[in-house]
């Protein structure tokens, strides 16, 4: 039985931690014995871990990087941890100069891979499923046969420096990404990596969406008008604040919407003032973490994704098998999703073109059937891209 380790940060609600799970419960554990690393024990999605997975204890170090400077420097010295505290330092100043938080991640690393032991287990294949952090601990911590790394998204349009991932991307044995046009761009930033660069896809089950969207769970209020979801971390990338501005658009246009985002994160201060200052508070809701999204979107008249840039969103083809007429911005990923006014509906990344396409779409109802017609005849299930990792590990 081949033993593998996955390395992953953490398991709050994210497209790759949900892609994750997934993988994680299409895995046959008569072939493979899963051992799964996360840097913080913690999210929503930990309870969804099949039981089979043996969930390895947090590295030991990494928590004085994860608290603030004077707590970590004060706990390494109470521990006589000074090489410890002189790294934090030293991340420190690198979490303090560094305004872009993907580059900010890339160079901190060496500091914190300081105070991290190496495992003692060795692996048959380790799999670092987020890029960053996952993907340098399981090339530099970890004893394995075969090394994987995973980049989830559009490496290009996270920010990150390729130079400082050079030295990193030579020690894989494969570098993974989820859609063609982020193994394109893999390919462009790393040439001489081009043969390492494999396309698999994020493992949806059609029928567990389906089921879980029929499970009794909070309603959408029971308002009139039309009712638009859109799901993802409250963050810039994910273009909520281009959302807000169309729903007040099509609110002065005589469209009567009610926008619910399903999520939470950093941009929530922010957003919550745009709402009020466009008012928006009864029109534009913000829903929070939701453990089971599905009847809420099952609920929604369309579901909209508008933002700036993705790798393959799963909350897309999550839409895509409940049902739902979609809008999504052009997002360099988008066509792998889908295919405009065929399954779904492409627009310019602007609120004017957001509101213009939701419109549009809400007011023909036969572009909506027809949408749903053509996704209904779609195979939507990806379980089999499993076989893609068993192929590269073994």
């Amino acid at each position: 039985m081949k033993r593998l380790l996955f390395v992953m940060s953490h398991l709050h609600c994210g497209g790759a931690e949900k892609a994750l799970i997934s993988l994680l419960q299409t895995i046959d554990y008569t072939r493979y014995e899963v051992d799964l690393l996360l840097f913080k024990q913690e999210g929503m999605f930990l309870h969804q871990l099949p039981q089979q997975v043996n969930v390895l204890g947090a590295p030991d170090g990494y928590s004085y990087f994860d608290m603030p400077l004077m707590d970590a420097l004060k706990a390494c010295m109470a521990k006589g941890k000074v090489a410890t505290a002189i790294s934090r330092l030293q991340a420190g100043l690198v979490f303090k100069q560094e305004r872009n938080a993907a580059r900010r991640e890339q160079r901190a690393w060496k500091y914190i891979s300081h105070a991290l032991p190496k495992l003692q287990k060795h692996y048959d294949a380790v799999i670092g499923y987020l890029e960053k952090n996952p993907v340098y601990f399981g090339i530099e911590k970890v004893s394995a046969t075969k090394k994987l790394g995973f980049i989830h998204n559009d490496y290009e349009k996270l920010g990150m420096d390729p130079s400082l991932d050079q030295g990193h991307f030579g020690k894989l044995d494969y570098l993974i990404t989820v859609s063609s046009a982020c193994g394109e761009v893999l390919e462009r930033l790393f040439p001489q990596y081009a043969d390492k660069v494999k396309v698999m896809h994020n493992i949806i089950s059609p029928s567990t969406v389906r089921m879980m969207s029929l499970r009794p769970t909070p309603a959408l209020p029971d308002v009139q008008g039309w009712k638009i979801v859109s799901t993802g971390r409250l963050h810039p990338q994910k273009g909520f604040d281009l959302a807000i501005a169309a729903c007040r658009r099509l609110v002065d246009s005589g469209c009567d919407v009610r926008w619910y985002i399903i999520g939470e994160g950093q941009e929530r201060e922010r957003l919550e003032a745009m709402i009020s200052q466009y008012g928006l508070q009864e029109r534009f809701v913000l829903l929070g973490l939701q453990e089971n999204p599905y009847p809420l979107i099952r609920m929604a008249d369309i579901y909209v994704q508008p933002s700036r840039f993705e790798g393959k969103p799963v909350a897309v083809d999550e839409a895509k098998i409940l049902g739902k007429p979609i809008v999504v911005t052009n997002f360099s990923t988008a066509a792998d999703s889908i295919a405009s006014m065929k399954n779904g509906v492409i627009v310019e990344m602007s609120e004017e073109a957001l509101a213009s396409g939701i419109k549009e779409l809400l007011l023909n109802e036969t572009l909506q059937q027809s949408f749903t017609k053509e996704l209904q005849q779609e195979e939507l299930g990806t379980e089999s891209e499993v076989e893609k990792l068993y192929e590269l590990i073994s």
